[in-house]
């Protein structure tokens, strides 16, 4: 019954086959108008047919196989697209890009981890992208690093944590002065990854501070502004003079995939000088 059915159902396309090459044929001789069209859509529906009435086999598996490998491989590729595409958006609607020209980027290389951990990846922008070395590097949720070395198509960017990258930072609200810099690892006592912060001279430090950049003449390595991290630990400071602590970076590099390079003009015009108001006292 079952073999009965499958005959039939192969009588019927072969009928609608014949049918539809018929009917090409007609309208290509009197030629009618979309002929092409009507081309374009036989071909998509006879593709198929003709693999369902192909003989089965051996040849129709391997072929069936490499549709199917072919398929999974367009969904894959789409994926990435479509989660790159996200990571785009956010990446340019993030404070981090704020008001900055940006060239997006991707990262295709890692460099070998240290003790730190990853210290250096591979961008796919360069010197013929506008991009040069100390510029920022950034991802939406924050700073990534500084571009280190430029090639014509690709840059080597030093991250955040490597020994490299030194920070001039503001903490918390009052915007007190600190340097950033030095990953640390599990035999400090502190958690992998996260960095060290020194305050410049006394004042407060209080877990869940936000640490941004300070800025560096014409922008370069590191604009201002940009999120560091938060402080996640504030160390005793058996008489130490400044307080310092630990802070664990707003940018996670072993995920990284999209990020963006900040080109920032030089200041091209001197600042007015300004007069001080009176304050009081004998004229």
């Amino acid at each position: 019954m079952r073999g009965d059915a499958a005959d039939r159902r192969r009588r019927r396309l072969v009928a609608l086959a014949v049918a539809m090459t018929c009917a090409l044929l007609v309208v290509d001789l009197v030629g009618g108008p979309g002929t092409g069209l009507l081309r374009s859509g036989a071909a998509t529906v006879l593709g198929p047919l003709e693999r369902v009435l192909a003989p089965a086999g051996r040849a129709g598996e391997d072929e069936l196989r490499r549709d199917n490998e072919e398929l999974q491989s367009a969904l894959r590729q789409a994926e990435v697209a479509g989660r790159e595409s996200a990571e785009l958006a956010a990446l340019l609607s993030s404070p981090a890009t704020a008001g900055a020209r940006v060239v997006p980027a991707r990262v295709v290389g890692v460099g070998a981890p240290g003790p730190q951990g990853v210290v250096r990846v591979t961008i796919d922008v360069g010197s013929r992208d506008g991009v040069d070395v100390d510029r920022t590097v950034v991802a939406s949720g924050g700073l990534v690093g500084r571009v280190a070395s430029v090639a014509p198509w690709t840059s080597d960017v030093f991250v955040v944590g490597g020994p490299e990258v030194v920070i001039g930072a503001r903490v918390g609200g009052a915007g007190a002065l600190a340097t950033v810099g030095g990953a640390t690892t599990t035999a400090t006592g502190r958690e992998a990854g996260e960095l060290g912060l020194t305050l410049v001279q006394t004042g407060t430090l209080t877990v869940g501070d936000e640490v941004h950049t300070l800025g560096s003449v014409g922008g370069r390595p590191f604009v201002p502004g940009v999120l560091v991290g938060r402080v996640t630990a504030v160390e005793p400071q058996r008489g130490r003079l400044a307080p310092s602590g630990t802070v664990r970076p707003a940018v996670d590099v072993g995920t990284l995939s999209v990020v963006g390079v900040l080109l920032s003009p030089p200041r091209s015009t001197p600042r007015t000088a300004a007069t001080g108001g009176a304050t009081g006292g004998a004229s």
